[in-house]
């Protein structure tokens, strides 16, 4: 494509700045309005400029992949409801053998459940696991960040600009996922391991786990002392909201049936049955049965207490007779022996509604997952494959699916949709196409030196415009130059731009979002907040970066 006119190609640059700007420094002074206003307003500018008409603008935008994110967001958000990274942090802390074991785990639970929601809940999960054994945060949240940048390689759906190579280039899921497996296995490991060398005295200093932080049910917040659970006592106020019945007219009422000789006297009245005739006992709180056969055992010992002390001058009719200590005794078992029943079908009621509410919807979640990854895997259209599982999951709920929705992020859908329309407006200016003419020629795949000046060249862009712009600009030329040479080497080509541009992302902090996410969520834990600095980021991720790119390079076959 040849360079468009000079006025073109000079407001097409202008335009694609405002959104570079905007996208590295959303907080930029001149211009705070964030990421997502910036792609709109350059996408605006495009328009405004005569760079591009609105039809062109519109026509840009990649809907399949729009679907494919907000469906990939639905189930994400399902999954965390159905507890899966609750699941995940349980494994990093179960059975743990010291400060290297946890860092091994991490960067394998991150490797395989790469997504933005598993940085968005495991994030804190590390910051307070790290603080908890007196271990340094700064290598845990590097190897949360950075193996999921790794282990999102893999996989079309892993990341945004797989998704978009997916789409551009038509290679399936298996297919994508055979490519790029053994190198994004390998490189997780490598990248674990120069964690561990970097890190390695830090890790050495501070090697002993405190057995009480394996237990994952701590891990969730402080838990009750089992001694405060044993000694608690519910009172009549506490319980109140449980059953309508006066606490001080139902004992009076078994008063009365204890001090009838009558009725205490007659054995073919079953006292159980009157008390139920008066009281529905079984529709009462199992507690508050507890508590009122207490009060009444309290009450007739407290009486025989008196009795035993009472001297001959007394009155007989302050005494207890025999007889209501029986009768109250009596009571006492009745009431105990309800609390007891109901109790029993209290539990019963509860784990029935307990499998049907969480264990089997969650089973169906997983479910539904699976089968989505199946489908993937055979090779089904993956927009309209995802979006079928996001709403099998929603329709399986039951329930209004608003609270999910709200969790669906739409400013990153509007930022992909003000990112095509400026992409494409940039390569509209030949801009592009001039710079991959110039080193075309020295990038081909079919060669050793050309696989690495192209991998240099993505890597410098990746941080510099960011991977997914990166991917957009060069993805149909670099295809393009190595269609000309065959078939296999066009599918190996978006292959190894697929890898090199999701692993530039460790080369710095501002280079994937996962490396941002991490990086907000861990400021903002409260009382264990810590700041991932850029430079404290950078000598890791520069050696990480180019180690992993090299090695990972070497395994992808056509």
């Amino acid at each position: 494509m040849a360079v468009a006119a000079v006025s073109k190609v000079v407001l097409g640059s202008v335009a694609f700045s405002v959104f570079w700007v905007l996208a590295v420094f959303p907080a930029v002074p001149v211009l705070p309005i964030g990421r997502t206003a910036g792609a709109l307003l350059s996408a605006m500018l495009m328009v405004l400029f005569g760079v591009m008409t609105p039809e062109q603008a519109f026509n840009s935008i990649d809907l399949p992949i729009l679907a494919l994110l907000f469906s990939m967001m639905v189930v994400s958000a399902y999954l965390e409801r159905a507890d899966l990274f609750g699941h995940l942090g349980a494994l990093l802390s179960w059975r743990s053998k010291g400060a290297k074991d946890l860092l091994f785990r991490v960067c394998l639970v991150a490797a395989f459940f790469t997504n933005d929601t598993a940085c968005v809940v495991l994030t804190a999960f590390v910051l307070k696991l790290a603080r908890r054994n007196n271990l340094p945060p700064r290598p845990f949240l590097l190897a949360l960040a950075s193996s999921a940048n790794v282990g999102s390689a893999a996989t079309p759906i892993g990341n945004p600009q797989n998704l978009v190579i997916a789409s551009l280039s038509g290679i399936t899921f298996g297919r994508f996922l055979l490519g790029l497996l053994p190198a994004m296995l390998l490189g997780v490991l490598i990248n674990a391991a120069i964690l561990l060398i970097f890190f390695f005295k830090q890790l050495s200093d501070n090697n002993d786990v405190d057995e009480a932080n394996n237990n994952p049910a701590s891990d969730a917040g402080d838990p009750l002392d089992e001694e405060d659970v044993i000694s608690h006592r519910f009172s009549p106020a506490t319980m109140s909201h449980l059953t309508s019945v006066d606490s001080e007219d139902l004992i009076s009422t078994l008063a009365f049936f204890s001090r009838d000789s009558s009725l205490n006297g007659a054995p073919h009245i079953n006292q159980s049955k009157i008390l139920t005739f008066y009281y529905p006992i079984d529709r009462i709180h199992p507690q508050f049965l507890h508590w009122i056969a207490e009060t009444l055992r309290n009450r007739a010992c407290s009486g025989a207490e008196d009795a035993a002390t009472t001297t001959e001058s007394t009155e007989p009719a302050n005494s207890t007779p025999p007889q209501e200590s029986a009768a109250a005794a009596v009571a006492v078992d009745v009431i105990e022996e309800a609390a007891a029943r109901q109790g029993r079908r209290r539990r019963v009621r509860h784990m029935v509604k307990r499998f049907k509410k969480h264990y089997l919807w969650r089973t169906c979640v997983y479910l539904v997952t699976v089968g989505m990854l199946v489908a993937l895997l055979m090779g089904l259209n993956m927009a309209w494959t995802a979006l079928t599982a996001a709403l099998a999951l929603i329709v399986l709920d039951f329930t209004d699916a608003q609270p999910c929705l709200e969790k669906v992020s739409y400013s990153l859908l509007i930022f992909f949709c003000g990112m095509f329309i400026t992409v494409d407006g940039f390569n509209r200016t030949g801009i592009p196409s001039a710079f991959w003419d110039f080193i075309e020629p020295h990038a081909r795949v079919d060669k050793p030196g050309g696989i690495a000046l192209l991998a240099l060249v993505v890597i410098f862009l990746s941080n510099i415009a960011s991977n997914v712009p990166t991917v957009l600009l060069l993805g149909a030329p670099v295809a393009a130059s190595a269609a000309r040479i065959s078939s296999g080497a066009e599918s190996k080509a978006w292959l190894i731009l697929a890898w090199v541009s999701t692993v530039a992302g460790n080369l710095t902090l501002l280079g994937s979002a996962a490396n941002l996410i991490v990086c907000e969520q861990a400021q903002r834990v409260k009382s264990n907040g810590y700041t991932l600095s850029f430079f404290a980021h950078l000598p890791f991720g520069c050696l990480s970066t180019l180690v992993v790119t090299a090695v990972g390079l070497l395994l992808i076959r056509e």
